[in-house]
């Protein structure tokens, strides 16, 4: 495996907690688990710390801490970038990404009472990657996605049932403002989209 196959396969245990936040990262265990040398984990996990999946402890690599000031960082940075990201994807979003939104809304309302909150997370996550892709911006979809997945890692660690029908409310304004081509109401649903995720976040910290 190449590191960057394990720099993929370990972001993705990172951000669904399979990899559990402060827990260490043994080298020889991870070099033995993907048949490699030590060379191309080394390689995977300093790609890891300059995204900041992964922090360094002396000689060893440990997986990075969920902290309310580090959410507080990324949610400033999100609140500017992703309402405008919104709009873009509103204006260039392709027919057949506009037949995933109304399928994705589906989803949504048929979810079961009693879905688990990875599967609500999941759904998010699908929900939001859509809208970055239809911006057509690699860069922007690039940062948007990471810090989307810092934000997943924290609804997961909530040890209390998520409530779908008011975790999606806004998921529902949005995907209305796009559906009316009404710029105004997009960014207001947006924007309140993301402070409505740090204030959940914060209350339960």
């Amino acid at each position: 495996m190449n590191p960057v196959d394990i720099f993929s396969d370990m972001r993705h245990q990172i951000i669904w907690l399979d990899l559990k936040p402060e827990s260490t990262l043994n080298l020889v265990e991870l070099a033995k688990k993907y048949g490699v040398s030590r060379t191309p984990v080394v390689i995977a996990l300093n790609k890891l710390e300059v995204e900041g999946w992964v922090v360094r402890h002396g000689s060893h690599f440990v997986v990075s801490p969920l902290t309310i000031n580090r959410m507080r960082e990324i949610t400033e940075i999100r609140a500017v970038i992703e309402p405008q990201a919104n709009i873009w994807a509103m204006y260039r979003m392709s027919p057949e990404g506009k037949e995933k939104l109304q399928g994705i809304k589906e989803e949504i309302l048929t979810l079961d009472d009693a879905v688990v909150n990875k599967d609500i997370v999941r759904m998010d996550s699908k929900f939001h990657n859509l809208l970055y892709a239809e911006t057509h911006n690699e860069q922007l979809y690039t940062q948007l996605t990471n810090m989307l997945h810092q934000y997943l890692r924290f609804w997961l660690t909530l040890p209390a049932q998520i409530q779908k029908d008011k975790f999606f409310i806004e998921h529902f304004e949005i995907i209305k403002a796009i559906e009316e081509q009404d710029e105004l109401r997009l960014r207001a649903a947006g924007t309140e989209h993301i402070k409505v995720s740090m204030d959940e976040m914060t209350a339960a910290n």
